[in-house]
C-alpha cells in the first residue's frame, strides 16, 4: 500500500441507558507506513465546533492495537483481545479514567487497502458505559475504489 490513504473511521456506542445505538463517522486523507511487523496510520482528525486539530496515529501489532490523540484532545487506547487496559482521555472540559477491554479484534490485509473492527467495552470512571465497536478502513488514496478532493 503506498503512503497516501484515505481512512476511514466508524465509531458505534451502544449505551446502557437502552437509548438507540450511536453511529459517528469520520473520513480523512492520511499517511500509511509498514515497519518492523508494524502497521501505522497518521491522520488529522477536526473536532466539531473547535478549531484545533487533533493528530491521530493508530499502530496495529500481531496482538495488539494502540490508539494516540494529541491535540485538542489527549488520550491513548490500547486494546488487546481479553484484557482490560486503564487510560486518561484530557478534553478541554477536564478528564476522564478509560477502562477498555477488547473482545474481539479482526484486521484483514490486501494489497491496496486494510481493514480494522474492534469490539470493546468501554468504562469511564470504573463504571460500565458503554458497548462499542470501531471499524477503520485505510484504502490508498488513488485505489479507484473511493476518492475525495483533499
Amino acid at each position: 500500500m503506498t503512503k497516501d490513504v484515505l481512512v476511514t473511521v466508524k465509531g458505534l456506542q451502544s449505551m446502557e441507558d437502552g437509548s438507540p445505538p450511536e453511529e459517528v463517522e469520520m473520513v480523512a486523507k492520511g499517511e500509511y507506513y509498514y515497519k518492523n511487523g508494524h502497521h501505522y496510520i497518521f491522520y488529522n482528525e477536526t473536532i466539531e465546533g473547535f478549531t484545533e486539530q487533533n493528530r491521530n496515529s493508530i499502530k496495529i501489532s500481531e496482538n495488539s492495537v494502540e490508539v494516540k490523540k494529541k491535540g485538542l484532545t489527549n488520550m491513548q487506547m490500547i486494546f488487546e483481545e481479553q484484557k482490560k487496559n486503564i487510560s486518561y482521555y484530557a478534553t478541554p472540559f477536564g478528564n476522564l479514567q478509560m477502562g477498555i477491554a477488547a473482545t474481539n479484534i479482526d484486521i484483514k490485509e490486501q494489497e491496496k487497502s486494510l481493514e480494522l473492527c474492534i469490539d470493546y467495552a468501554l468504562e469511564i470512571n470504573g463504571e460500565h458505559a458503554a458497548d462499542c465497536q470501531i471499524a477503520v478502513s485505510v484504502k490508498e488514496k488513488n485505489s479507484g475504489e473511493f476518492s475525495l478532493n483533499i
